[in-house]
């Protein structure tokens, strides 16, 4: 049970890379990097049975930054639609000089 969630977690981690590095969409960039999250918490779960409840305590804290990033992340990318009318990170530059 252990090696088909830390693969899953694997393939879900790698899926979520290949989205941030590939897609120029910043609402898709930002939910591949919460598939990214979510795949850390699948194999934090699936470790706690052998490491104890550490694994556990940490998905919480991982859930709990997630929510938060998501909260001003979401903000920012509306904020940007706003002004550019686009979500291609390609056509803005906003931390340049």
């Amino acid at each position: 049970m252990l090696a088909e969630a830390l693969v899953l977690s694997a393939i879900l981690f790698v899926i979520g890379t290949a989205g941030v590095l590939i897609r120029r969409n910043a609402i898709i960039m930002f939910l591949c990097v919460e598939l990214q999250l979510n795949a850390v918490n699948l194999s934090f779960v699936a470790l706690s049975q052998y490491i104890g409840i550490e694994g556990q305590v940490f998905v919480f804290f991982i859930m709990t930054v997630a929510a938060a990033e998501a909260a001003v992340g979401l903000a920012i990318i509306i904020s940007i639609f706003r002004h550019y009318e686009t979500v291609n990170v390609d056509n803005f530059n906003l931390l340049k000089w």
